[in-house]
């Protein structure tokens, strides 16, 4: 995620984890069993991860991210992720507050990708300034639908989902645009694609595409705004508020990067989807709608929605 146009947080590479250590080292010179912070130390199972706070390439601080580890011993549980030893680099000190919040909010969507249903820096957990926070955010909306980013296993599936929501919606969408739409390989790899899942069944209910932190996915999207793409609902969960939970997911992550508008694109001959998008508080965008004439002469307009969202 980025904050401002200089910070940006990511996973770190296997390579990079001997400057963390060095970071954390240097941050707590009294506490030498420091390593590298973020190893899971929560049970058997248990998953985690080391987050980075980057400007260009130097690297300003860092944050663990531990999931819940399963009684059994089995895996990792989605149910919480635990944030612990926040490192802002020594030297550093001018751009803490901005350092710490992207590591928080780069952490907490992390969690969000991989389906928890909260985040909590727990009080006593040590930063590295010396002082302690609490922190506890829940992520997932609903107790019968989980949102998360998609899984590799998953791309097939859901390109068939999208598709045939598409194909059963909106009648004579171009053959480019329907290729576009079932190359979800594709979008996983530049963008972020969610999936809501039904707990009980672990089936897939339905998916949206976000872009990357900092990035843009369609020329609907300016600066300072985060825009929505690929809605699709499974014909089989039609009903459920799917559709909804997605839009308001993708509005819950705007809020989180710190984004204060979302946008997308639809169409006049995408009814459903409009009408929810105006039942939500989007405003049309009239200056960025195109009128898009087809082969045959038929035609329609490329309508532009917008919303802001506070931080």
């Amino acid at each position: 995620m980025r904050i401002g146009s200089n910070v940006n947080v990511r996973a770190l590479t296997a390579a990079e984890r001997s400057r963390e250590a060095v970071l954390a080292q240097a941050a707590w010179p009294e506490r030498p069993e420091i390593v590298a912070p973020g190893e899971p130390e929560n049970g058997s199972g248990a998953a985690g991860w080391v987050l980075g706070a980057f400007d260009d390439e130097h690297l300003l601080g860092s944050i663990s991210v531990v999931l819940d580890a399963d009684p059994a011993g089995s895996g990792p549980r989605r149910d919480d992720a635990e944030l612990s030893w926040l490192v802002v680099a020594p030297g550093a000190e001018e751009q803490a507050p901005t350092v710490s919040d992207a590591l928080l909010r780069g952490a907490t969507e992390w969690a969000l990708r991989q389906g928890c249903d909260g985040v909590e820096l727990a009080p006593g957990t040590a930063l590295s300034d010396g002082s302690a926070d609490a922190l506890t955010h829940s992520l997932q909306e609903r107790a019968d639908v989980r949102v998360r980013e998609i899984l590799d296993t998953e791309i097939p599936a859901v390109s068939e989902l999208v598709l045939e929501a598409y194909r059963e919606d909106y009648a004579r969408l171009p053959e480019e645009y329907l290729a576009e739409i079932a190359d979800v390989a594709a979008r996983a790899k530049q963008h972020v694609v969610w999936v809501a899942e039904d707990r009980e069944t672990g089936e897939l209910l339905g998916t949206i595409t976000t872009p990357r932190p900092g990035n843009r996915m369609s020329s609907v999207a300016r600066e300072g705004e985060m825009d929505l793409r690929l809605l699709g609902v499974a014909r089989a969960a039609r009903g459920r508020r799917v559709g909804s939970l997605l839009m308001r997911h993708g509005l819950r992550l705007a809020r989180l990067r710190g984004t204060p508008r979302v946008v997308l694109n639809t169409s006049t001959e995408m009814v459903a989807a409009y009408e929810m998008y105006d039942r939500m508080g989007f405003a049309r965008l009239h200056d960025r709608e195109q009128q898009i004439v087809r082969e045959d002469g038929s035609g329609f307009t490329l309508l532009a929605y917008g919303i802001d969202v506070a931080a």
